[in-house]
């Protein structure tokens, strides 16, 4: 299928954001921006699960519990992720780089089922990982299955109004352009606060010697 002319500029930008991720998580390198690499490590899981304030929501094991002000582990599996039904908190609790990451990933898994999947999975279907690698491969594939579902919108679905019908947005009420430029801003500014949670916590240990 020819992908219509107006979900082009979308489409490049949710692939250059991806890339981007995905190498500021994977490594070797990162283009730093003006052109040059900058070695970049792997996602430990030190760091995936590094809390840099008390009381942070995060992925936690499910015989643990909820954290602070959460009430609820959100996903399936050994693992969980914070969260609470609405009104959330107030103010928001600050959430790590595995909460953030691992809510990109169901994102994008549960937007691409409920596009041109069974429209039947839930927040509780997606395993939450407890491990960086995990959560990098989940990010991966939910990118991967999104991106899929995006090339089978001709120019009449980017209308249709509920064409995603995912359940956690305004998705059922919204024209599928809007939501594919949704998700792009999701996954840009995500994607900006993970890279500064990795600067964070790698100033952090040098600092601390």
């Amino acid at each position: 299928m020819t992908v219509p002319p107006r979900l082009l500029p979308l489409l490049e930008q949710f692939d250059f954001a991806r890339e981007r991720l995905t190498r500021r998580l994977t490594g070797p390198v990162v283009d730093s921006g003006d052109g040059t690499d900058t070695p970049v490590a792997p996602l430990t899981d030190a760091e995936y699960l590094w809390e840099p304030v008390p009381d942070c929501w995060s992925v936690r094991r499910r015989a643990d519990g909820p954290g602070p002000r959460a009430t609820s582990l959100a996903g399936a599996g050994e693992w969980g992720r914070d969260a609470a039904a609405y009104p959330h908190p107030w103010p928001p609790p600050f959430t790590t780089l595995a909460w953030r990451l691992s809510h990109l990933g169901e994102m994008l898994t549960l937007r691409a089922e409920h596009t041109t999947g069974g429209h039947r999975l839930t927040r509780d279907d997606v395993p939450v990982p407890g491990g960086a690698a995990a959560a990098v491969a989940a990010f991966d594939a939910g990118a991967a299955a999104w991106r899929s579902a995006l090339l089978g919108a001709d120019d009449a679905a980017l209308d249709t109004v509920g064409y995603c019908a995912y359940p956690h947005g305004s998705d059922p009420e919204e024209p599928f352009i809007g939501v594919v430029w949704w998700v792009n801003q999701e996954l840009l500014h995500h994607g900006a606060e993970i890279a500064l949670l990795r600067d964070l916590c790698r100033a952090r240990s040098q600092a601390m010697g």
